[in-house]
């Protein structure tokens, strides 16, 4: 007889809790409404100082499962790794996603890394049957809406 050896294989679960009720989440209908969630959840300290990147996770009917800041960066940038946006999308049991990221230059017209990024997520999102509803860029006095500019 062979010496049979055991393997250990780590377990893991998947777990959804939420703490708000759902007569308390925030309804989203429109990019304005996700502004303003954005900018009560951003650090003012730090909006013109350092790029960041959140999302909002959305249920089906638009109303706010959460937020979480995915990439912290430098002055000009930050990585945002799409695995990661998913990963907290689907552990959020998520229907959509509202992106956000702000410009520290405050100037909230999208590169072409910023249109880059957008696309890669929708194409992600409709592979795994989670919307991008909206991906803004925001700054502390405006926003630009990747929606409401028909370039979604």
């Amino acid at each position: 007889m062979k010496n049979q050896q055991q393997i250990t294989v780590s377990e893991v679960q998947l777990i959804y809790k939420n703490k708000v009720k759902a007569s308390e989440r925030k309804k989203i209908t429109c990019s304005r409404d996700a502004y303003k969630i954005f900018m009560d959840n951003w650090n003012p300290e730090i909006i013109e100082f350092v790029e960041e990147f959140k999302i909002l996770l959305m249920n089906r009917s638009n109303s706010v499962l959460g937020i979480l800041e995915i990439s912290k960066g430098g002055i000009s940038g930050t990585v945002t790794d799409v695995r990661v946006i998913f990963q907290a999308a689907i552990k959020g049991n998520a229907s959509g996603i509202i992106c956000a990221h702000n410009h520290p230059s405050s100037n909230i017209n999208p590169s072409e890394s910023d249109n880059k990024i957008t696309e890669k997520i929708k194409s992600a999102g409709i592979l795994l049957d989670i919307q991008l509803l909206d991906h803004l860029i925001i700054s502390t006095e405006d926003y630009f809406s990747y929606a409401d500019s028909g370039t979604l």
